[in-house]
């Protein structure tokens, strides 16, 4: 795992997630291009999210079970051919057929991640793990002002064509780069599947942080999957391009992210959540300011957004670290069972905010991020409420909240071979005699 394949895989997680967001700024010129409506045309933003959490259900357990290179080599070979079949596309069904095909298959980002881990030392873990989170992040942000940018010059077809080559020749890359792999496990594809299931029902606190960021993420869909009609519209009578260029407002997250892990790391997952909950009500406070309109409208439109990727991102880095402490030895499965949920909430976040958008304009779509961030909140204050009764209170020798399972089993581990050691060692009375 050295400083080109990190970058390479860096890359890997910015082009894959990309994918999944570069359609939100330009859903007007699609409208414009096939003669649809904005509304209709947002469907191809819905699908993509719908067949990504199909894709995180269904071929990212695939990762325990196939070796990786040849794996994602495969998947961006296809995520390839559905963008170019977007980008070719005659009218809007086809063009939502093959969103759905680029959804499905653009989950090498979830792949990844496993991959890094399995290659690099421990001690390295974590440093190349925050490199990816970067890399996705980054891509989440930059395709958005890269494809409203591009958009308005060439046209909207032009993004996806750009988009299926850049996959391609990153295919080409992983294919001569990733080294080979042998797979941790030999289970049949069915059992794959329903192992996530089955840790969720199992998994209290699995259950949980999938909720949190199943409700905050479906505020952060709705609010990005609006933006682009609400600039586009009356009120302020921009392109494309200005949902890009607001976009890179948030490239603040890459540098905040690595903060939220070391505050996870102190004080452990849950006040991180709490903090971030309440910033997503914060923020749409702000954000309902960009009804107005003018300089004062857009400036809340930008701090607003800022604030909602901020938290969105710092929650997302506590739920990870308290699944990941749940069960070492079944991280991949985990994280499908969560990044499932997780995604199929920002799909019903992107349907709901059209929909809340059309009857009751940005208002409203602001009043529906509170409502999710008040749920998420409202779960997550029975949560803390519950483990800090009596009945619910941990012995002394529990792991503090810092501090994972998998650490206090190796305490205990050298704790064990300690006295072991000590009952074995000869005593000095037993060293004369002999």
């Amino acid at each position: 795992m050295n400083r080109r394949t990190t970058l390479v895989l860096a890359m890997t997680c910015a082009v894959a997630v990309g994918n999944i967001y570069f359609p939100q700024a330009i859903i007007p010129l699609i409208a414009e291009g096939l003669h649809a409506s904005p509304d209709a045309a947002s469907l191809a933003v819905t699908a993509t999210q719908v067949g990504y959490t199909a894709g995180m259900f269904l071929l990212v357990p695939l990762g325990d079970r196939l070796p990786h290179r040849s794996l994602l080599v495969t998947l961006l070979a296809v995520t390839s051919l559905g963008l170019l079949a977007a980008g070719c596309a005659t009218d809007l069904p086809l063009l939502v057929v093959a969103s759905s095909l680029i959804g499905l298959t653009t989950v090498a980002a979830q792949v990844v991640g496993p991959l890094a881990a399995g290659l690099v030392a421990a001690d390295r873990r974590g440093a190349v793990i925050g490199t990816l989170l970067s890399g996705s992040i980054g891509g989440m942000l930059l395709t958005r002002a890269f494809s409203g940018s591009l958009g308005e010059w060439l046209g909207w077809r032009v993004p996806y064509l750009t988009a299926a080559a850049l996959t391609l020749l990153l295919a080409c890359i992983l294919a001569r780069t990733v080294p080979v792999t042998t797979p941790p496990s030999h289970q049949p594809y069915p059992a794959l599947l329903a192992e996530p299931l089955r840790l969720l029902r199992t998994e209290p606190d699995l259950r949980r942080s999938c909720f949190y960021q199943a409700m905050v993420f479906a505020g952060f869909s709705a609010v990005w999957t609006c933006l682009a009609l609400l600039l586009n519209g009356p009120v302020y009578g921009m392109g494309a391009q200005a949902v890009g260029l607001l976009a890179l407002v948030g490239g603040a997250t890459m540098l905040c992210t690595p903060l939220a892990g070391r505050l996870v790391d102190r004080h452990g997952p849950d006040p991180v959540n709490l903090v971030s909950m309440l910033a997503v009500l914060v923020s749409a406070a702000v954000l309902a300011a960009g009804a107005c309109g003018g300089v004062p409208g857009l400036t809340a439109l930008v701090v607003g957004t800022l604030l909602l990727d901020i938290a969105m991102q710092s929650g997302m880095v506590a739920n990870q670290a308290r699944v990941y402490a749940l069960r070492p030895d079944a991280r991949g499965r985990l994280n499908t069972a969560y990044m499932t949920c997780a995604y199929l909430g920002g799909s019903a976040g992107s349907w709901l905010g059209v929909r809340v958008y059309s009857q009751a304009g940005w208002p409203g779509v602001c009043a529906l991020v509170a409502l999710l961030a008040a749920l998420a909140l409202g779960r997550h204050l029975v949560a803390l409420t519950m483990s800090s009764s009596p009945s619910r209170s941990k012995s002394a020798n529990s792991p503090s909240p810092g501090v994972t399972s998998e650490t206090t089993t190796s305490e205990l581990t050298r704790s064990e071979l300690t006295t072991s050691e000590l009952t074995t060692t000869p005593t000095p009375s037993q060293n004369r005699k002999a």
